[in-house]
């Protein structure tokens, strides 16, 4: 029996001392994994990548103020700098100026910041900022995008290495936005046809990149080492730019894998570069398009009237069957990513409160028409809509517009208006409403909304005090506050009915990693954040 007591003794010892040695193994295990991912991280780290490559189709010439190519405009953001950059939400920032002062109603002084080089080595001056000025301004060949920047600067006065003056022809509101055009160095360019130079196939630069190598098929930039915004650190060393004859080849070559990031506002892009393999992130294009109304019409002289057909509207219809997915439902004329405006989730589309509105404003609705009796006599809601013929969109969309308001008793007639009539329709504010498109300024300027000759011949004291005053504030918050009343008045009195804005769509190949945060002006506020996995 005690033979049988210490066999089972023995036998619960080995087992202890196997199931104690089983555990040993698990916690070293565990261990050397934690180590193993600890290490692995490590190595994630070190090995982000760090080149990409962006493409641009029917390339010109990489010399900002020369390409007529809005991708090279784009990519061009990483290689030149302004005076001035635009924010995320469409703040001003200081560049390459460090100070602007308004000495006059049209006078600045623009101070330079002090010890930024071109990648060349030699340092960046006044002499600059004039030469590039005067390029946009005198060359008889200058047909730059950016040459309305500048229009108004009537001279460029050198106070010293750092320090310029700039007199305007005329008073230009918040003038400082339009010091974005990108700065060329006088020195590099000297002697020489700045048109036609050789030069402008690898220009110096003093941004963020700088191009190292240009081939027939590639322009290389590469890190500027000598970069003064040393705060704004990348992983992203190298970019190559591959150059293709048309849009197809790229989006082909993006399909196959071989460009990291491209743009686009083609409605019919998946067909070309398919639905896997990528991300895409919707950014606000500038295009608004908007119903004025003549508030010098009888009957869109009462806002109820104006409120019915806002509310009889269902903007998401017009935008699916006359502009496709490229374009958005849009109130107001900024970009709801503007800081000036805090937009709401404003739906206007009601039909019961159209009911409502023209109810308590005596109409009746009798054999599906509006109708009301003034001065003996029985009036309908009856309305001309003019649009630009040549515009197949905008057409498609007053022709929905059309159909929605007649669905709901409000009878409108579609004048097609040529381009010298519609013109002269807009002009001459002989319409009841015009369907219309603009492209919003690089400034926050609601002047053909709330000016003098506004489209839609509106007239508000308080908004009149308002457009005086906002030229002169430079304090963010009070100019927040003037533009943020201006939106309220406008969904108040309804003068204008904002209807879309188109997108554009960053398409990004799920080997590049990071966020794209971008609006019209700059596809690249985070690329210090990226890098290729």
């Amino acid at each position: 029996m005690k033979n049988n007591i210490f066999g089972y003794i023995f036998i619960v010892f080995i087992i202890g001392i196997m199931a104690f040695a089983i555990y040993r193994v698990k916690i070293q295990n565990a261990n050397n994994n934690k180590e193993g991912f600890a290490s692995s991280s490590s190595v994630q780290e070190i090995e982000k990548g760090t080149e990409m490559t962006l493409a641009i189709s029917e390339f010109d010439t990489i010399n900002p103020i020369i390409t007529s190519n809005k991708k090279v405009q784009d990519i061009d953001k990483l290689i030149y700098e302004s005076l001035i950059n635009i924010t995320e939400d469409y703040k001003i920032e200081y560049c390459l100026a460090k100070e602007i002062a308004k000495n006059s109603e049209k006078t600045y002084i623009i101070k330079l910041k002090s010890g930024i080089k071109w990648s060349d080595g030699n340092r960046f001056t006044s002499y600059d900022v004039k030469f590039t000025i005067d390029r946009l301004l005198k060359d008889e060949n200058a047909n730059s995008v950016y040459k309305q920047n500048v229009e108004n600067i009537e001279e460029v006065d050198i106070i010293d290495n750092t320090t310029l003056t700039i007199i305007l022809s005329k008073e230009v509101k918040n003038f400082e936005y339009y010091l974005n055009f990108p700065i060329l160095s006088n020195e590099y360019y000297a002697g020489s046809d700045f048109w036609n130079t050789e030069k402008n196939t690898a220009p110096v630069t003093t941004g963020r990149f700088k191009i190292s190598e240009v081939t027939n098929n590639t322009i290389v930039l590469e890190k500027n080492a000598d970069w003064w915004n040393k705060e704004k650190n990348s992983t992203i060393e190298k970019i190559t730019i591959n150059l293709y004859s048309t849009v197809a080849e790229l989006y082909n070559a993006f399909k196959m894998g071989s460009i990291d990031l491209i743009s686009t506002q083609n409605l019919s892009y998946q067909d070309y570069v398919g639905t896997i393999g990528y991300d895409v992130t919707e950014i606000e294009g500038r295009e608004f398009v908007f119903l004025a109304l003549n508030m010098n019409n009888s009957i869109l002289s009462d806002v109820n009237i104006r409120k019915a057909i806002r509310a009889s509207i269902d903007k998401n219809r017009v935008i699916s069957n006359s502009y496709g997915n490229i374009y958005k439902t849009s109130n107001f004329p900024i970009n709801t990513s503007s800081y000036l405006v805090d937009e709401g989730e404003e739906n206007f589309y009601n039909l019961e409160e159209k009911n409502n509105l023209l109810t308590s404003a005596g109409w009746e609705l009798k054999k599906g028409t509006w109708q009301k009796n003034i001065n003996y006599r029985t009036n309908v809601i009856q309305l001309n809509l003019v649009v630009r013929a040549k515009d197949g969109a905008r057409v498609r969309a007053a022709e929905d517009i059309k159909n929605q308001l007649q669905e709901q008793g409000i009878l409108i007639n579609i004048i097609y208006a040529s381009d010298s009539e519609y013109s002269s329709y807009l002009n001459n504010k002989n319409y009841d409403m015009a369907l219309c498109s603009i492209e919003q300024p690089i400034a926050p300027d609601l002047n053909s909304y709330f000016g003098s000759k506004n489209y839609a011949n509106y007239a508000n004291s308080e908004v009149k005090e308002i457009m005086n005053s906002i030229g002169n504030i430079s304090d963010e918050n009070e100019l927040k506050a003037k533009f943020q009343r201006l939106y309220e008045i406008y969904n108040e009195e309804v003068p204008y009915i904002g209807i879309a804005r188109n997108k554009i769509l960053a398409i990004k190949n799920t080997n590049l990693i990071g966020e794209v945060k971008a609006n019209w002006y700059n596809m690249f506020y985070n690329i210090d954040e990226w890098y290729t996995g």
